[in-house]
């Protein structure tokens, strides 16, 4: 690796010419790190839901030519300046969003919303010289997320980068860095249920499927899986699931069928959609008197959240979460040991592998609804 250090790299990187339409396997050059940065090799990615959000650029501002991906496991191929606790070949995450540790947010026990790196799907350059590193035929191609992980090396701000056991397969850690660790968190962080408590998490994607994981790592008794696919609900048994709702299958609203079921409502919800109308039904399903909903999905830019103030005076609590409340590079690491103790079990969200050439194929299956995640070897 180290005769590329300070060196321009000629790679292979997906790249989104314009909106919808399929990736391009392109060679593009990767300028060396600059203060406080870090250039990965991404070894393994996989596709998130919010790769397709932004690549079908429905409701948002398109950037393109753009290189997507942000869900990936890699290893440090060399350090820009003043960068001091990562060195080349150590395995890390790149992360969505980051942890300057400076600011006011980063310094608080109760917030992991950086003020310098919190997410900024707009933004298509690096923070510090606002220029992108990634360039083909010397027109820049713009990043995204700040991670960029459907190329095979990428620069990445040293805050966004959380370094992990040597010992944890990539392959399988690399769906840490972002969907297993938003609904887990969200859960074991945020919602918080009792041993012997009810959860209904609402929509059962890799995201809601990993708050159910945390719901019976918890002790929840009882786990209700709300969706309005039903092929989703024999695989949600695997992961905690006890009890399922289909809201189609009901005249009434689903809050009402899960407070009937419930005796009165459950004690914690999680709601994984970003459908409004799911969220109001996670926060009025929640038993008053103690009951949590936890917002995690995140909605369309003009929708409204609209409830009776009774719910809050009855003491419902409505929280929201980001990240499930992970400091990346203080906490991630952590929860790739608790893969490694086994007592997190990521192989069950891996549904499909493909190599880098069939990369959209991964985006047909997401699209179908097929499957949780797929795994994306970049080498191939």
């Amino acid at each position: 690796m180290s005769s590329t250090v300070g060196q321009v790299i000629k790679c292979k990187a997906a790249v989104a010419w314009e909106a919808g339409k399929p990736l391009v396997i392109e060679e593009v050059e990767v300028a060396p790190p600059q203060a406080q940065e870090v250039r990965l090799k991404i070894h393994y990615t996989s596709l998130c839901h919010t790769d397709v959000y932004f690549w079908e650029a429905k409701g948002q501002t398109p950037l393109f030519p753009r290189i997507f991906g942000h869900e990936a496991g890699g290893i440090v191929e060399s350090v820009g300046e003043g960068v001091t606790d990562l060195a080349p070949g150590d395995h890390v995450l790149p992360v969505f969003t980051g942890e300057c540790r400076q600011c006011a947010h980063c310094k608080s026990p109760d917030s992991n919303m950086c003020d310098l790196l919190r997410i900024n799907p707009d933004r298509g350059v690096m923070i510090g010289d606002g220029q992108a590193r990634f360039s083909k035929d010397g027109k820049p191609i713009y990043h995204f997320l700040g991670t960029s992980t459907f190329s095979q090396y990428t620069v990445v701000h040293v805050g966004c980068v959380a370094k992990i056991n040597p010992s944890a397969p990539l392959d399988k850690a690399c769906v840490v860095s972002c969907g297993i660790s938003t609904g887990y968190g969200a859960c074991v962080n945020v919602a918080k249920p009792p041993k012997g408590s009810s959860v209904a998490v609402f929509g059962l994607g890799a995201v809601g499927l990993a708050a159910a994981e945390g719901a019976k790592a918890s002790g929840a008794s009882r786990i209700i899986g709300v969706d309005l696919n039903a092929s989703r609900f024999e695989l949600a048994k695997k992961f905690g699931v006890t009890e399922f709702v289909n809201p189609a299958d009901h005249k009434k609203p689903v809050q009402e069928v899960i407070a009937e079921m419930t005796n009165g409502g459950v004690d914690r919800s999680i709601e994984c959609t970003g459908n409004v109308k799911a969220m109001i039904s996670a926060f009025e399903c929640v038993h008053d008197g103690w009951g949590v909903a936890v917002l995690v999905g995140v909605p369309n830019k003009d929708d409204e959240f609209k409830t009776h103030p009774m719910n809050f005076l009855n003491e419902r609590t409505l929280k929201g979460t980001f990240y499930g409340n992970y400091k990346p590079r203080t906490d991630i690491p952590g929860v790739v040991e608790k893969y490694l103790n086994k007592e997190l079990e990521l192989e069950k969200f891996i549904t499909h592998t493909v190599p880098f050439s069939d990369i959209n194929k991964a985006f047909d299956l997401m699209l179908k609804g097929e499957g949780l995640r797929c795994i994306i070897k970049m080498d191939d």
